[in-house]
């Protein structure tokens, strides 16, 4: 699909959506759910802005996704002056929905209006690395204006519902056709990779326990260790290299299927630190989904509802003997689980909620 890049002609929107990724960096949960609430509502995807010296002079220029869904970069140097940037040049001040994924938009509401405010919490951001100190003053401040509070796992959605009158809990969903088809070419940077190949896809960075991984690699010489995404706030420098393990880089969304049906076991090497404290990896049922056994750290989520149907491991060694030997009677606990399970039933019961507050 092409993507057109257009001066804002004075479009009116339902919905804005302040986000603290890009729209076309890895295909997650924001991009899961706005494109499906974006079927009734037309949507302005704000993201951070870059520094730049048009210092909030230069054109108001908008990626059309697609009919309903918008994405604006701010050419401003700090997120504190978006809020004054749109309200001078949107044809509207009021709408109705303001969904935010990060607490560092907050200053916006002083500019703009909302009938209602939504705070989807799909990570606890002030616990990652390189956290601004005001993070969480900024999420209080986003808590009290909050009409409602969806998170993104069970761990998140107890620690928010202590600070929120109207938390709901709805952990990372799946497209169970988009990764259930393994009638796939090989992607060719997999074709010269020896089987058998443990994989891991989504984004390398200071989540994943590279020195877990360093040692089970050394331990496993037989088996290929290939990890598929960008990386995030650590450097190549910061990689373990070893004869077999295996960096593709990022892959797009579509091209995610291909690389996950050659995988012969699925692994979540996460580290167990601040930043996976309250994480819920969508990529569980992502996995589950094309039918791979999977090994994973011992992540709070994880082990709370995954923990019979997943490999779990703590060291080096559990892990190399998990590789060794992987379960097999998975398959019918996979589906109990994932029929249980879509975005698209996740995003309607979302907007179902939203309805009810918005009467």
């Amino acid at each position: 699909m092409e993507i057109t890049v257009q001066p804002y002609s004075g479009e009116e929107y339902d919905m804005i959506v302040f986000c603290h990724l890009r729209w076309d960096f890895v295909y997650q949960r924001p991009q899961h759910l706005i494109s499906r609430l974006a079927k009734d509502r037309k949507i302005l995807v704000v993201e951070e802005p870059v520094q730049t010296k048009l210092n909030g002079k230069g054109s108001f220029e908008i990626r059309k996704i697609s009919s309903n869904i918008h994405v604006f970069q701010p050419p401003v140097n700090s997120i504190e002056e978006i809020g004054p940037y749109l309200r001078k040049r949107l044809s509207s001040k009021s709408f109705e929905i303001g969904w935010f994924y990060s607490p560092a938009f907050v200053s916006v509401l002083e500019h703009l209006d909302f009938d209602t405010v939504v705070y989807d919490c799909m990570d606890e951001l002030s616990l990652f690395r390189g956290a601004p100190k005001q993070l969480i003053d900024q999420e209080n401040q986003l808590l009290q204006a909050a009409d409602a509070v969806f998170t993104g796992g069970k761990s998140l959605y107890e620690s928010k519902s202590q600070k929120h009158h109207n938390v709901f809990c709805f952990p990372s969903s799946v497209d169970l056709d988009h990764f259930s088809n393994t009638d796939l070419e090989k992607p060719e940077d997999m074709r010269n990779i020896p089987s058998p190949i443990v994989g891991y896809y989504g984004v390398i960075d200071e989540r994943i326990d590279l020195d877990l991984l360093h040692k089970t690699a050394i331990m496993s010489p037989e088996f290929s260790f290939v990890m598929v995404g960008p990386l995030c706030k650590i450097s190549e420098a910061d990689l373990p290299r070893t004869n077999n393990i295996f960096y593709l880089g990022m892959k797009s969304y579509e091209e995610l299927p291909a690389y996950l049906s050659y995988f012969d076991i699925a692994m979540m090497p996460f580290a167990l630190n601040d930043a996976t404290k309250f994480i819920s990896p969508t990529k569980t049922l992502e996995y589950m989904a094309a039918s791979k056994p999977i090994i994973s750290t011992k992540i709070k989520d994880v082990v709370r509802d995954y923990s019979d149907c997943i490999m779990l491991v703590e060291n080096a060694e559990e892990f190399h003997h998990a590789v060794q030997n992987p379960h097999s009677q998975f398959q019918k606990r996979y589906h109990e689980i994932l029929e249980k399970t879509s975005w698209d039933t996740t995003a309607a019961k979302m907007s179902s909620i939203l309805e009810k507050i918005l009467i």
